[in-house]
């Protein structure tokens, strides 16, 4: 019996340990191998003898839904207004401003003596019970979850912490001493093991339930975004297409793309995208196939070229029979890879979660160890039970809700002043441990712009003549060569233009023709001899990737132009400080393999890969992350989009296209490949502090928790090692505002700024 792939959405994961816990379920099955992804709340089952049904029932029982997913969207549908990931963080977003609301006049009340009137305890618990309860549900549930699988994570955490606060608060103000009239929160250091009963905690539930939901609130925020790489690509596509009806001669009819059907004929101008994959059956242009190899130079087409759906026409019309649509488009084929890799992309647990796996059962543990210890030495239920819970409240830190968050904030802030966008807290678990990074050439490295490389004018012609007469013949064409080769020149008009596909371009020019194009359409069309050193040196330039146009007037040579994608001025600076960061460079490109090695060699990268397809990066990051090695891809195209996914840090590069940026880790909005730099070193920077933030957000109040098993335990102590590890974590937190630039971005912008002010002196 054959294996069968199987996609199934889940419904109802709140931390990566859900996600573990279903995996380890699904592999038990005789003939299953299962991933489960948390961020994209999705599983992959490769299943041989075992129907959806049974997966499906296998993880409700585990205490999840599961469901099939919705038939495949392409690139004509709306993406779904109403999403879950989109409901999920509305839901948590009016959860944390109503208990925000609830608890700030609770916080105020209890740990400001002065605002404590006569029975300001019934308004405490008044506000507090709908935060411990609806506002603490999330957690109960997945505590409850948990506990039915004999696990703990932070949900168990935070849970016990909450109740027992809760419920000590109410038994002390129900049947201690708490509820009397004109009782206030003691202020002695120490208390003594009989006054448990008149020590309430209501702020302590109530604070903890709210940091914690601001932080789950950012990380369904963050999370939320994942799906956004997939609607950005999807939304590439076309609306319309002109549809020819009676054949080549026949009549147009705007439609939409959805309704186009194998066999029919549509009519592509030039600006418009080509509506779906086809074969050119008419006319011949250029196609900035760019989305699909990411190289900036146009493909030419003619009648019998293979074309695809969302690539751009820049050049003349074309006449293009479909041969596929819908979900069988190369664009959704595109959609289902990146899916598939943000989908098989390994997760790191939060570290909340990993110290909390180890920490809850030892707190738990001492709890009861506590409550048995006071009950055979002392024989005082109330004195037990009073430890006991102590020992539980104590080690429910409010820093550890501000810890994540509060790094992460001022991370990010700073991050966005230097031009680099983190997306969430499990983006910086990856960057400490990443050793190589994978650099997209075109629109990385480079520019991703054609401009001037070099102008070889003939023995006794002006390079100001030969750029004139070839700027001039060019001007009629929307070819981005030509548009490289007009811009800052200073041309005459020309008239008769004309221009031959996918060859060159003819115009008259102050009464002389001017043919400009490829050198062999101008020898073997136009007859024009051109020496033999010339000819050597235009095959040289096109050996780096360079377009060779060549310029003859009234059948004389009168010299050529290479126009190619320019490195950028940071990329060889950047490449050597991403090596002394422990990083080695692979350069991943579709470009040929002559332009990817001259690039290489410019920027020193020693490891390259030339002639890439979209899969074939794709498979490229997997081989090096099955090789061992931990990866960073950095890129800007659609064609890169999948492998951003499936890299363990995807980078995009600002002025890419948005399925890049959605894809991406990290943005860098500049575009600058020394700020690369600087988001590697911050994201470092900042989980070191959110990992410093954790172990003193856990430290503090482990240090208390002898003195509660001692039943020693009073609320000034517990109010200060709160207050005193919120101070901390806060103060630590905003440390990160100092994060200086990378010396090396700085003495380039420093650069930068000098020329500019020397270009504006000379201009003045």
């Amino acid at each position: 019996m054959s294996a069968t792939d199987l996609e199934l959405d889940i419904a109802g994961m709140t931390c990566t340990s859900c996600a573990m816990r279903i995996e380890r379920k699904l592999n038990k099955l005789p003939g299953v191998e299962a991933t489960v992804n948390y961020a994209t709340e999705k599983a992959r089952v490769r299943a041989e003898g075992v129907d959806a049904a049974e997966l499906i029932a296998v993880i409700e029982a585990t205490g999840y839904q599961a469901t099939l997913p919705a038939p495949p969207v392409t690139h004509t549908d709306a993406p779904p207004a109403d999403s879950r990931a989109e409901l999920e963080v509305v839901e948590l977003r009016n959860r944390l401003i109503i208990t925000a609301a609830l608890t700030l006049p609770v916080a105020l009340l209890s740990m400001i003596p002065a605002l404590q009137f006569t029975n300001w305890q019934w308004l405490a618990l008044t506000l507090t019970a709908p935060v411990a309860v609806w506002g603490a549900w999330p957690f109960h549930r997945a505590a409850a979850i948990n506990a039915r699988h004999g696990a703990a994570t932070m949900d168990t955490l935070i849970s016990v912490g909450v109740i027992a606060a809760f419920a000590w608060s109410l038994y002390a103000l129900f049947f201690g001493s708490a509820g009397v009239a004109g009782m206030t929160m003691t202020m002695t250091l120490f208390g003594a093991p009989h006054e448990g009963s008149g020590d309430i905690y209501l702020e302590v539930a109530a604070m903890v339930t709210v940091f914690i939901l601001a932080g789950r609130y950012a990380e369904a925020r963050a999370k939320k975004s994942s799906s956004a790489a997939l609607r950005a690509l999807l939304e590439l596509g076309a609306k319309d297409a002109s549809r020819l009806v009676g054949g080549l001669g026949g009549t147009e009819q705007r439609v939409p793309v959805a309704q186009l059907a194998v066999g029919d004929l549509v009519v592509v101008r030039p600006g418009e995208k080509i509506p779906s994959d086809g074969l050119v059956v008419d006319g011949a242009s250029a196609i900035d196939a760019s989305m699909l190899t990411g190289e900036s130079i146009p493909v030419e087409v003619a009648p019998e070229s293979r074309v695809v759906g969302a690539t751009l026409n820049v050049g003349g019309r074309l006449v293009v029979e479909i041969t596929r649509v819908g979900a069988d488009t190369e664009l959704a084929r595109m959609g289902r890879l990146l899916e598939e890799a943000q989908t098989g992309k390994a997760q790191v647990q939060r570290l909340a979660d990993r110290v909390s796996s180890i920490f809850v059962p030892i707190v738990i543990g001492l709890s009861i160890l506590t409550f048995i210890a006071w009950l055979v030495f002392d024989g005082s239920l109330e004195i037990a039970f009073t430890a006991a819970v102590a020992t539980l409240i104590i080690a429910c830190p409010c820093a550890l809700g501000l810890a994540t968050p509060t790094a992460l904030l001022v991370g990010t802030g700073r991050g966005s002043q230097l031009g680099v966008l983190i997306r969430g807290p499990q983006v910086l678990e990856r960057t400490r441990r990443v050793d190589t990074i994978v650099l997209d050439k075109t629109g990385t490295i480079t520019s991703g712009h054609m401009s001037i490389l070099s102008v070889l004018p003939a023995p006794g012609i002006d390079e100001g003549e030969l750029r004139r007469a070839a700027a001039a013949a060019e001007a009629g064409s929307e070819h981005p060569i030509a548009r490289a080769i007009v811009q800052g020149a200073d041309a005459p008009a020309a008239q008769s233009f004309a221009s031959h596909a996918g060859h060159g371009v003819e115009a008259l020019v102050d009464g002389a023709m001017v043919v400009a194009g490829r050198p062999s359409w101008l020898i073997e069309q136009w007859s024009i001899r051109v020496d033999a050193a010339a000819l050597a040196e235009a095959d040289a330039l096109a050996a780096r990737g360079a377009t060779v146009v060549m310029v003859a007037r009234d059948g004389a040579y009168l010299g050529a132009i290479a126009v190619a994608d320019t490195i950028k001025a940071s990329s060889a600076r950047a490449i050597a400080r991403l090596r002394e960061l422990g990083l080695r460079p692979v350069m991943l490109t579709g470009d040929n393999a002559g332009a990817a090695a001259f690039v290489a060699a410019q920027v020193g990268i020693d490891e390259v890969h030339a002639g890439v397809t979209p899969v074939q990066k794709l498979e490229t990051i997997r081989a090096l992350q099955a090789q061992g090695q931990i990866v960073a891809m950095v890129g800007d195209g659609v064609n890169d989009a999948a492998a951003l996914a499936a890299a363990d840090l995807g980078l995009a590069m600002g002025g890419g296209t948005d399925a890049a940026i959605a894809a991406s880790d990290i943005t860098i909005v500049s575009g600058d490949l020394l700020a690369v730099v600087d988001a590697i070193r911050l994201a470092r920077r900042t989980l070191g502090t959110i990992k410093g933030n954790l172990f003193w957000a856990f430290a503090y109040n482990v240090a208390a928790i002898p003195v509660a098993m001692l039943g020693l335990l009073n609320p000034l102590i517990a109010a200060a090692a709160m207050a005193l590890s919120s101070v901390f974590v806060v103060t630590n937190s905003l440390r990160l505002r100092g994060f200086k630039t990378d010396p090396a971005r700085a003495s380039a912008q420093a650069e930068a700024g000098t020329a500019r002010a020397a270009a504006a002196a000379t201009a003045a």
